[in-house]
This record gives structure tokens, C-alpha cells and sequence, in this order.
């Protein structure tokens, strides 16, 4: 229930749905990177026998993504979304192609990291069975929720998966399409960030992503191949990066924004480096944690 205060009395907005789904998705196109952070490449895209709503460009993974916009609910979004996958790779020169048409640039098959390949459903309405289906921890498939109420409010919802979820691979024996595309693409866990990491880094890390996630409640946490990104409003903050014995941090901001009084963190801003912004700060310990913490919040702010 989505609720407006009116002269001190509140008062429940009605649903004004989208009519149509091409109305959802004219909604989405021309708000891509302020609502998820990609690029688009092309409307109607056809592949094969398919026809892909929305082709865009996930810069920061290096990677195609896939979006398609449904109204009915019948559907499964695991045997679509995994057929949209497998021929996503079976036609990877085409989207490389299409990119570089698109774009009026040169983009080499070598520079996509193929294994970030995703498919994203954007829906008014999902059903329980369609969000349920989502809870593998390696499912390369991403679900929204859209709802419009009357003023043109905006409801924009991601539809989270249960921590501590099943690997999709205990069905990919059955499934020609998931078998083959799990050989490929890669979702990546935080315990993979952790295995190579000493198990103070891991309790240093696991005290800031909890500080992190009670200032800032709204956050995202998405682990990435390299780093982990803490990501607010779908745009990274902070990027952590686990290795044997420290935590190197990013947190995205031009440098000389910050008020960083104590000059803990480096200037990276003409250094080539993972994460993104231009501070980085290397931590061995729990000295400065408060400090940092302020840093993160200003950078939050921006």
C-alpha cells in the first residue's frame, strides 16, 4: 500500500497501470541508466526466431543484458530467460555487431566479459511461483516490479533472491539450455570472495558490510568477478575487494570531493584500478572504521 499525507490525513494511492507493455517498456528505455544502469543498444531486437524487447549494455560488468516487459504471469522465467541465454552465445558477433552500429564504435569480442550475461524481466505484477522460481544463488537472471499510481508515482522494485539458495546446476542435468549456458556464464557469491581471504579480513569486511547496511538501509550488495559492490540507487557507492590479508576500498567519488581531513585515502584518478571512483584506501584492521564510514555516507550524498 503505497500512502500521501494531505492536510495531516493520509490518503491510499490507486494503481494507474501501464495499458499496454509497450508502454512499460517506452517507461523503461528512456529511463535505463537512472533505473538499472545500463545502456541501450536497441529496441526490438531480433535473434534467431526470438525478438528481444530491449537490448542494452551493462558498462560497468562489460556485458549484454536482455530485458524483456511482460504483462501475463503464465510464463517461466527460468526456461525463457535461459533460452534468451543460450542464444545470446550461440550469436555472440551479432550483438557485437549491433553494438558497434548502434554505437558508432569498435568493440572487440575479447573486451565483453561474456560469463556477465544477463536477462532481466520487467513486470506490474509477478506471481509467487515466478519469484519463488528465482531463489538459486547462480541464476543469471534478474526480475522487477513496476507499479504507476495516480500523479505519476513511481514504484520500481527488484525482486530479491533467498540468501543461502540452492545452485541452479542441481536441474541443469535436465535442462539442455541451462547446461549449457552454466558452463559459461558466471554469477559470483560472496563466499567466492572470501575463499581466498584470511578469516580476519573476512570478519573486517563482514563488520563494514553490516555498518554499511544499517546507515544506509536502502543499499544493495552485489558481488562482482574482481570486487564486491555496495550499490545505492543501482549506481556503485563503494567497491570492497577481499585479498589474503586486506580490504582494498573505492568509494566513488572524484577526488577532492570529500573532506578527507586525515588523507587516508590515494589518489587513483590517472591510475588503473578495479573498483570505481578515486579514492582507495587499503585496510588491515578496524583503525578508522568510523572515518571511512563518514566517507562512504558524504560520497551517499553526492
Amino acid at each position: 500500500m503505497l500512502l500521501k499525507k494531505i492536510n495531516n490525513k493520509i490518503q491510499k494511492l490507486e494503481l494507474d497501470e501501464f495499458k499496454l507493455e509497450k508502454e512499460l517498456q517506452l517507461f523503461i528505455e528512456n529511463n535505463l541508466e537512472e533505473l538499472l544502469n545500463l545502456e541501450i543498444v536497441k529496441s526490438e531486437f531480433s535473434i534467431e526466431n526470438y525478438r528481444v524487447d530491449t537490448l542494452a549494455f551493462d558498462k560497468e560488468n562489460k556485458s549484454f543484458v536482455i530485458i524483456e516487459y511482460k504483462r501475463a504471469n503464465s510464463y517461466s522465467v527460468i526456461d525463457q530467460g535461459y533460452s534468451y541465454l543460450a542464444t545470446v552465445l550461440n550469436n555472440k558477433a551479432e550483438l557485437i555487431l549491433e553494438y558497434n552500429e548502434r554505437k558508432g564504435k569498435f568493440l572487440k569480442r575479447d573486451e565483453i566479459d561474456w560469463s556477465q550475461t544477463k536477462v532481466i524481466f520487467i513486470s506490474q505484477n509477478f506471481t509467487k511461483y515466478q519469484k519463488d522460481s528465482l531463489n538459486f544463488k547462480d541464476l543469471p537472471i534478474e526480475l522487477y516490479e513496476v507499479k504507476k499510481y495516480d500523479g505519476d508515482i513511481i514504484l520500481f522494485t527488484s525482486i530479491n533472491k533467498k540468501e543461502n539458495s540452492e545452485s541452479i546446476n542441481i536441474i541443469s542435468k535436465k535442462d539442455i539450455d541451462i547446461a549449457k549456458v552454466s558452463k559459461e556464464i558466471k554469477t559470483y557469491t560472496l563466499e567466492e570472495h572470501f575463499k581466498n581471504s584470511d578469516e580476519n579480513t573476512v570478519e573486517i569486511f563482514n563488520i563494514y558490510k553490516e555498518k554499511i547496511e544499517e546507515m544506509l538501509p536502502e543499499i544493495e550488495v552485489e558481488p562482482k568477478k574482481v570486487y564486491i559492490a555496495f550499490k545505492l540507487n543501482r549506481k556503485n557507492l563503494v567497491d570492497f575487494k577481499l585479498k589474503k590479508d586486506m580490504l582494498i576500498i573505492w568509494i566513488n567519488a572524484k577526488e577532492g570531493v570529500l573532506d578527507d581531513s586525515k588523507k587516508m585515502a590515494k589518489n587513483v584518478a590517472k591510475v588503473g584500478h578495479w573498483g570505481n571512483g578515486d579514492y582507495e584506501l587499503t585496510i588491515k584492521n578496524l583503525e578508522g572504521l568510523e572515518y571511512i564510514l563518514s566517507l562512504i555516507k558524504d560520497a551517499s550524498r553526492l
